[in-house]
Order: structure tokens, then sequence, then C-alpha cells
């Protein structure tokens, strides 16, 4: 081990170096499927535009995927301030690209998915080779690189019709970086096909090679796109209730932009599995985010009102979201001017406002569809009422345990009113000051809150018998409903509680301690709660973005950031779109007590714009354990040490 630590201990990641150190970062590494996505959409993006009516993908026998579009083709020219030609600037520079300037509404990739500026340079960091071929202004470049470095400088090949546009980048992907190197065709060619049906009119070939020259073509175009698709994965039968629609702001207004809103097509029937298919801006959202829950709050309300307006629901029946939304199939396509994405696959939208802008862009045409037919709008209000009534007697079968009366709960809980376990979640917060605002922002419905004093007790060495007599942790497990166990054991879980059971800690080191400390004692003595999965860490954010009012059309925003990466790249955007340092401020949160009951539940306690991350794990003896062991047992001091001069100057090196 090396016993110095100086200078030459910092290493400074240049270029793509960083992709290529550590590509879990900026890429999904099971396989090599979303580096070609990154090319398929600046593909769709151009098509997007209106440049181009055919897309064309090719999957190689020897692993290559190539992508061809009709665009204007990437510029060949040297950048004014780079000195480089452009179409090498955007395959080796993570953030250069054409997709940052979205305050310009005559901007070509006003409404790309693009938000980081990453994309195909990522594709390029992690190919063993990627050539691309530019068609345009008359004439045919090409490019070719190697590991992200170039190989082969942009050279001009020959020329072709002005009316002859468009790139092609084709690309062999570093199997070394990933678990299985190949891509997956299936899922490649389902990609292709989603692309097709959220852009009507446009074709996408999809071929696959068979044999050395020979392809196998498949050909996907959508007229009356997201809602011809769905009808054709649904396979629709006469009793299940379609609509559609699309609204997009025309100007801009409050917090939407113009331009900005969603084409959705919906489906209602009590048969059969749901399809549920969200994009943003192109982009596929497997996890979904923001803009679906913008959905099923604008189809909620509208059905609610019809339900309220015609009195059809008893009295005591309360319908909710995903009563209403259990019968429910959607392909939701939003636009979204500045979206933001969790993470670097943009598999999830976090963009608050995504969850207004969606419900204004349904609520109204929905509420106008169901007046005008009448008949489908009852029977979706049926359908909610059932669904309703099927859960409130499920709750009432599931009569939770009580003794004598709320003495046997500890004081200081402040429970939620639901019987519903599925909905029932409680959050354990840090200090009496964050958890009095928790109680005034949570929803009482289905939210209960703990708050705990301090730091709890490091339990890792703690024995079973002598674990209840510290009042925190005795009242932890009295709120949850579970005794503490072993992981060998087979607990009695019908007493449990809460379906979700939070930690809620301020978001700085003394937040990260606490924890680690309940994470301890739920993995050391309820791993059940663990095993199945129903611990989660709330993340609050660090920083809070105030931009002033900027005229008529532009009003006052707010935008809250986890932590100074975020802060970097918001601040890098509102740059961007022109705004003076003076048109902006930034606070930093010292702690939840700081915030007000508002913030607490825009930010980090309502569920459609909240982060939870979910702890869960099978390992109870092998390196979870190890590793817990090392930073929590009281004889592992010089364990902890090591792990120090290990890896404690990495975080500093890489901020």
């Amino acid at each position: 081990m090396k016993k110095t630590y100086d200078e030459s201990d910092i290493r400074v990641l240049k270029g793509l170096e960083p992709v290529r150190a550590r590509p879990g970062m900026y890429t999904r590494t099971d396989d090599p499927l979303h580096i070609m996505q990154e090319v398929l959409d600046n593909a769709t993006d151009e098509a997007l535009s209106g440049n181009g009516k055919k897309i064309v993908v090719r999957a190689f026998l020897d692993g290559s995927v190539e992508i061809q579009d009709e665009g204007r083709g990437i510029p060949v020219g040297i950048h004014p301030t780079e000195g480089v030609p452009v179409v090498e600037l955007v395959f080796t520079k993570l953030h250069a690209g054409g997709k940052f300037n979205k305050a310009d509404a005559d901007s070509s990739y006003r409404f790309s998915g693009g938000l980081h500026g990453v994309g195909v340079s990522v594709t390029n960091a992690l190919s063993t080779r990627l050539e691309v071929e530019v068609h345009r202004d008359g004439a045919i470049h090409t490019i070719a690189f190697s590991g992200g470095e170039v190989i082969e400088p942009v050279e001009r090949k020959g020329k072709c019709e002005k009316s002859d546009t468009g790139t092609r980048v084709r690309a062999w992907p570093d199997s070394s970086f990933f678990d299985n190197g190949t891509v997956p065709l299936k899922d490649l060619r389902d990609l292709v096909r989603s692309k097709a049906t959220l852009l009507k009119g446009v074709e996408f070939v999809f071929c696959r090679e068979i044999t050395p020259g020979a392809f196998d073509e498949q050909s996907f175009l959508y007229e009356n796109g997201i809602t011809q698709y769905l009808k054709e994965q649904l396979e629709g039968s006469e009793s299940d209730i379609f609509f559609s629609g699309e609204k997009f702001s025309p100007e801009t207004q409050e917090s939407i932009a113009k331009g900005e809103g969603a084409e959705y097509a919906i489906c209602f029937s009590e048969a059969g599995s749901k399809v549920r298919a969200s994009y943003v801006n192109l982009i596929p959202t497997t996890l979904g985010g923001t803009h679906d829950a913008g959905l099923r709050d604008g189809i909620f309300t509208a059905v609610r009102n019809f339900i309220d307006a015609n009195n059809m629901a008893h009295k005591g029946l309360k319908v909710t979201s995903e009563d209403v939304c259990s019968n429910l199939s959607y392909v939701l396509a939003a636009k979204v001017l500045d979206p933001q994405f969790q993470g670097q696959i943009k598999e999830k939208l976090n963009s608050r406002d995504a969850v207004k802008l969606v419900s204004w862009s349904i609520k109204a045409p929905f509420e106008f569809w169901l007046a005008d037919n009448v008949d489908a709008a009852k029977k979706i209000a049926e359908m909610a009422i059932r669904a309703a009534q099927a859960r409130q007697k499920s709750a009432q079968k599931i009569e939770r345990k009580k003794s004598s009366g709320v003495a046997t709960l500890p004081g200081k809980l402040t429970d939620c009113e639901t019987d519903d376990l599925d909905a029932r979640e409680v959050f354990f917060v840090e200090g009496d000051s964050a958890g009095g605002s928790a109680k005034m922002g949570r929803d009482k419905e289905c939210q209960a809150i703990l708050p705990l004093r301090g730091k709890v007790l490091n339990s890792w060495e703690t024995a079973a018998d002598q674990l209840l007599a510290n009042t925190e942790i005795h009242d932890i497990a009295v709120a949850i409903g579970v005794d503490p166990h072993a992981p060998t054991d087979k607990p009695d879980m019908t007493g449990l509680r809460y379906k979700r059971i939070c930690i809620l800690s301020d978001a700085d080191v003394d937040g990260s301690h606490i924890q680690v400390l309940l994470l301890t004692l739920f993995y050391k003595h309820f791993p059940e709660l663990i095993r199945q999965g129903l611990i989660y860490i709330a993340q609050p954010p660090l920083f809070r973005i105030d931009v002033a009012a900027a005229g008529k059309g532009k009003p006052a925003r707010k935008f809250y950031c986890l932590d100074e990466d975020e802060l970097r790249i918001t601040l890098e955007k509102l740059q961007l779109e022109g705004l003076k340092d003076s048109s902006y401020s930034v606070s930093r949160f010292k702690g939840l007590g700081e915030m007000s009951p508002e913030q607490l539940w825009e930010t980090t306690l309502n569920p459609d714009t909240r982060r939870l991350v979910r702890m869960q794990t099978e390992d109870f003896t092998g390196e979870v354990f190890t590793a817990l062991n090392k930073l929590m047992g009281k004889k592992e001091a010089h364990s902890r040490r090591a792990l120090l001069e290990d890896f404690g100057d990495r975080f500093e090196s890489e901020s």
C-alpha cells in the first residue's frame, strides 16, 4: 500500500476518459442498447424538426449497428471557438451539441430529449470503432474514431445532390464495457417501432443482416400515430373505451412554455393486461415519471368531477386516483422544453412542472369528451367505483391489529387515516422541527410521521434482547408493527402497519450518518423489511434557485437541486437562456427544519415529484454484511482507516 499522498496522486480525466473509466455513470452497462439509442435519438430529433421522412437502422452480423437519417447532416466546418470540425466536436466532447439552445423559439432542437449533451460522445467512447458519413451542401464527408479518439480525420469523399442530405453513423460497441456485449436485436427493433409510433408519417426501416450482404427488412409507418399503436397492442374489443387527443400551448403562460404539451391515447378496460408507455420528446421513459403522474392526475380529476356531478358514488366511498387508473392503458408523448431526467440514461422524468403541464393538456379535453359521451363516461365511472369498493372491502378484511387504544403507539407518531395497507407509508424524520413541517405538509390520508431525536443507537453489535431497551428503537419497532428478528427467522409480518418505510434526514453529512445508523438497524434486526424492499431513503434537495419574473409571458420560476452537480447543470441551462447572474438567486437549505410545509411536500413528500431510493438486498452474510461490519463494528477501526486511505481522496479529486 502506498503510504504517501501528494500532488502526483491526483488524476485529471480528460476528454472521454471519464466515460471509459466509469461507464455506469453515463449509460446502462448490461448491454449496448442504450448507446445505440443515443444515435437513434439524434436521427429522430432531425425528423421531429421536419427534416427527413425516413430513418433506416441496420444490424450487422459483426455486432455493429448503423443508423441513417435524411436530416440536414452534422456540420463539418471548423467550430468558431474550438478550432476543430464540428462533427468531431459532437462525437468527442461530453457537453457539445445543438440541443442546449432551448430559449430560442426557432431552435432546431427546442424539444429534443437531450439535456446533458453527452449522448453520442458516450457511444463513441464505448465503441471499438465508430464511422460517420455526412451528406451536406452537395458533398460527402467521412470521419472515423476508435475508443473515442479520431483515427481518420474529416475528409471529403465525393459529391452528392444538394437535396441529398443526412447522417449515417455505424458503431461497433466495445464488449469489455458491458455484461453482454451484443446489442439485443428484439429490444432494438421494439425501440425502432416505438419511435415510428411517435412520428406520424415518418417511415422507420429495421434491417437485420441474415447472411453477408443480405438483410431481412421490416418497415414501420404509423399514419395515426400512438392511437393506432395502442389499439394494435391491446387488440381492442368493442367493450374497450378509447380516447385520444393532444394539446400544446400556443404561447408562454405561467409555468408552461410555448409549444409544450402532450399527445395521448388512452383506453379503459377491465379485461386483459394493461399497456402503459410514456415518452418525453421522443425519449422512452420506461420508469415513467412526473409526466405520467400528470396524465393520471388529469384523468382522475375529470372522472371524479363526473362522478360528483352525477352523484354516482354512495356516501362514505372515496374514489382515489388508483381506483380510476386501475383499468387504464395509455401511450403518452409529452413535449417538455427543458426536461430533467433521473440520471444520464433518461429512464424517468423528474421535471416537477411536467405534472401540471400534462394534467393541463388532458384534463379539459377529457372532461369535454366525458360530457359528450355520457354512456362511455358512466362506464368509466362505474369501473372506478367498483375498484374503490373492492379496495374498501379488502381493507376491512385486513383489519389492523389494535390493543386497548392509541396508547400502544408511540406518542410522537402522527399516524395516517387510511386502513389500506398498500397506501400507508411512514417517514422517520430527523428532529422535531422538521417533524413539525412534515406533519403540516404531508398527505394525512396515507402518510405518517415519526420524529426522531438526534442519532439513533449504533445497533450493529447490540443483542436482540437488549434492543428494545432503547426508547427510539422501541418506538420505531412499535410504529412499524414488526418485532426484531434475525435473517434466518420467519418473522410474523401480519402486524406490519406500512408498505413504505422512509428515512428522511438532512441532505448533509450528519443526515447521511443518520441514514446509515437506521439502515444498520433495519439490516441487522429487521432484515425481512429489507428483503421485501419496504425501506426507502428520501432525497430532499440541497439547493433552491429562484428566477425572477421577466416581463409579460415570463413568470417567476423556482428549481430544486439535489446536489452540487444538479446545481451546476441547472445554472448552466439558465446561463444558456441568456439570464444574467442578477436575475436569479441560489439558496442552500441548512436542514429540513428550514423548509416550509409547502416546500417539504413539493420536493420530498409528494409521490408525483419526490425522489425515493429503495434499499433492498438478499445478501445478509456476504459482501454487504462485510462492508457494514467494517463501517459499524466497534473493533473495526483499522478497517475503516484502510478504507479512508484507499478511497478517501477519490471524492475530493472528482469533485
